[in-house]
């Protein structure tokens, strides 16, 4: 079967940390970008963080950058993104998604992406 899956999600206090996997099975993971994407209620699906084909290069939004890093493992099919000093602005589901290409663009637009996973819920408590 053909899919991406998403874990770690979580209910965490402000200033914690969570960390989300996204790992897939029965598509070419390795020589493509993935990204990592959020939708808060209410709010567009939006880019959070990139990482290409070898893990050598990487893209962040403004709101997360310094405090999430992104990171994969070739060998085990599987992306992370390790989320520090979380925030309550932070809560929303978070999807992986694999990018056309094997590079990030800063952009990080939507429908340049394609395997989309059903999501993880993290839930930042003030």
């Amino acid at each position: 079967r053909v899919q991406a899956v998403e874990s770690g999600g979580g209910l965490v206090q402000a200033g914690g940390s969570l960390r989300l996997s996204c790992t897939a099975s029965g598509l070419n993971f390795n020589d493509h970008a993935w990204g990592w994407f959020r939708q808060a209620p209410g709010k567009e699906r939006a880019g959070v963080s990139c990482i290409n084909w070898t893990g050598d290069a990487t893209v962040y939004v403004d709101s997360v950058r310094g405090r999430f890093t992104i990171s994969r493992d070739n060998t085990k099919n599987t992306m992370y993104l390790q989320m520090n000093s979380l925030a309550p602005e932070d809560t929303a589901i978070y999807y992986c998604a694999r990018r056309q290409g094997s590079a990030c663009s800063g952009s990080m637009w939507p429908p340049e992406y394609e395997y989309w996973g059903q999501g993880t819920q993290v839930t930042v408590s003030s």
